[in-house]
């Protein structure tokens, strides 16, 4: 086992800053696989990449991603850039012969997400993305729920992810409202709580989805207005394996909500509810509690909730967003070693980009639309 690993990051934005603070957090909170090196970060600007080095701990930077790729002390490269250069990075980082660690979505388009997944194939790096709601060790505690029949057969779930930080119609137009970015909530947003079924349930069979725009158009800083090209709310009904139905509602324009995943599993013995707002405790429901006490019982993450120990000794201190992002680098480092870890890697983060593109050809046609492989 190498006792190091070299890292390279593209982007210095919000996920940029994430990706930074886990590689420097990895090796501290969970003390085993190769230390990460800070190698060499990458902006758009030579300036802004020279400080953004300077404050996250890396060695070199570059204005130019592509001197990144190519430097051989790089071993695995950060993706954090907006959704339209995903795929020409990734892709070329994967070619370079290195390992990649990509923010989600993989791409606005789904050829280029099927490139990236081929690319992935072809290299034999691993190739992750970044959904980090999954590594929360109550989502885990959730998934040890279901496979221990706690709350017998599911038979239905229901998905909201919402947010307020387009819910001011004279908000200032910005890349997210083009629709160069995608289709707008569903894949921006949509993408998280597939992510959740996908380790719980497995992949989303079938779907009907409609799409909206709470506001036609936005000004711009010149003072003009332009119109809004993806749609800020989205609304789908699917279908799992197993004839579980659901529900998945979403929005970007949600006043009063700011970080909202909520989960709601309902099965022939109980019920779970679980809310990203509040993610250090669950909800529990069973029937088999005496009629007398039935009733949702609330769960607090806990050093027994692994890896919640390798952070905090107590129960109830809670853990963070950008905790989450430190155990998903642990989790992408393991699959590096060779060893079994709990990532969406492209190869099933593209069965998400397919139900996403399946979702918006239904709002298109009007119709449910059957998933392929």
């Amino acid at each position: 086992m190498k006792t190091t690993i070299g890292v390279g990051l593209v982007g210095t934005g919000y996920m940029g800053k994430c990706h930074a603070l886990a590689w420097n957090g990895v090796k501290a909170v969970f003390g085993d696989g190769p230390r990460p090196l800070l190698v060499h970060l990458a902006e758009v600007n030579a300036d802004i990449a020279r400080q953004r080095a300077d404050e996250f701990g890396f060695a070199r930077s570059t204005g130019d991603w592509r001197e990144l790729i190519a430097d051989p002390e790089v071993d695995v490269v950060s993706v954090t850039t907006p959704n339209a250069f995903h795929a020409e990075m990734a892709i070329a980082a994967l070619e370079a012969g290195k390992h990649v660690w990509c923010e989600k979505p993989m791409a606005v388009a789904l050829d280029d997400a099927e490139r990236m997944a081929a690319a992935a194939r072809a290299s034999g790096k691993v190739a992750v993305l970044g959904y980090n709601y999954i590594q929360n060790p109550l989502v885990r505690q959730i998934g040890a729920i279901l496979s221990e029949g706690t709350i017998g057969v599911v038979n239905h779930v229901r998905l909201e992810m919402d947010e307020d930080f387009m819910a001011d119609p004279e908000a200032l137009f910005y890349w997210k409202s083009e629709a160069s970015s995608g289709y707008g909530a569903l894949d921006d947003f949509g993408v998280h709580p597939l992510s959740l079924l996908q380790v719980m349930f497995g992949p989303v069979t079938r779907v009907f989805a409609h799409l909206s725009k709470p506001y036609a158009d936005r000004p711009t800083k010149d003072g003009t207005r332009r119109a809004v090209e993806t749609f800020d709310i989205a609304s789908v009904l699917f279908e799992l394996g197993a004839g579980i139905s659901g529900v998945m509602a979403l929005s970007r324009s949600a006043w009063g909500r700011k970080g909202r995943i909520a989960l709601q599993i309902f099965g022939s013995k109980g019920s779970v509810v679980y809310d990203q707002e509040r993610m250090n405790e669950l909800q529990l429901y069973v029937t088999s509690d005496k009629p007398t006490e039935q009733g949702f019982r609330s769960i607090l993450a806990a050093p027994q909730h692994g890896p919640y120990d390798r952070f905090i000794p107590a129960p109830g201190h809670g853990l963070g967003f950008n905790d989450l992002k430190i155990i998903e680098c642990h989790e992408l480092l393991k699959a590096i070693e060779g060893e079994q870890a709990r990532v969406i890697d492209f190869e099933t983060g593209l069965g998400i980009e397919r139900a996403v593109h399946a979702m918006a050809q239904s709002h298109r046609e009007q119709r449910w639309v059957d998933i392929g492989a």
